[in-house]
């Protein structure tokens, strides 16, 4: 059984932005949140399309794009790819497997916070951070016969 999604934490970031929490955003960020697996707007449309076939793709990229205005997902890009959508909006990174596409959260360490990682020029006002890291991920390193060089941070 699928577990809906709350909106009162969800409302309020659109409504400050003049947006209303209509059904088809419901369905997307609902799609995005019960998965949280990065998808393409493409796959976004697929599973939504299937509680409501009504919906267009066009919907879907409008939906995407209000709820990354308001701060509700975030886009996900590398290299070339279609863009990806990630429901975390804590401060993370991801991880891209070059085998088998998947992406991952990399969370920040529970002592570290983005001042500590980064040497940010001083006085500088950062309003964004990306960071990501490509390579195998645990599944396909394990297939292929490789071992990782890092230790757990844990």
């Amino acid at each position: 059984m699928v577990k809906k999604i709350e909106s009162k934490t969800c409302d309020e970031p659109l409504h400050e932005r003049g947006f209303r929490f209509t059904a088809q955003r419901r369905e997307v960020y609902d799609a995005l949140m019960v998965r949280r697996d990065h998808p393409t707007a493409v796959e976004v449309f697929m599973r939504v399309k299937e509680k409501m076939p009504s919906i267009s793709l066009g919907t879907v990229y409008n939906c995407l794009e209000t709820l990354t205005e308001c701060g509700l997902v975030k886009h996900v890009n590398l290299d070339r790819a279609p863009s990806r959508y990630c429901p975390n909006i804590e401060p993370h990174a991801h991880f891209f497997c070059d085998q088998c596409n998947a992406v991952f959260d990399v969370p920040l360490r529970k002592d570290s916070s983005f001042e500590t990682l980064w040497a940010v020029p001083a006085n500088s006002v950062v309003s964004q951070h990306e960071a990501s890291f490509r390579g195998l991920c645990p599944a396909c390193a394990a297939g292929a016969g490789l071992k990782s060089k890092i230790k757990n941070p844990k």
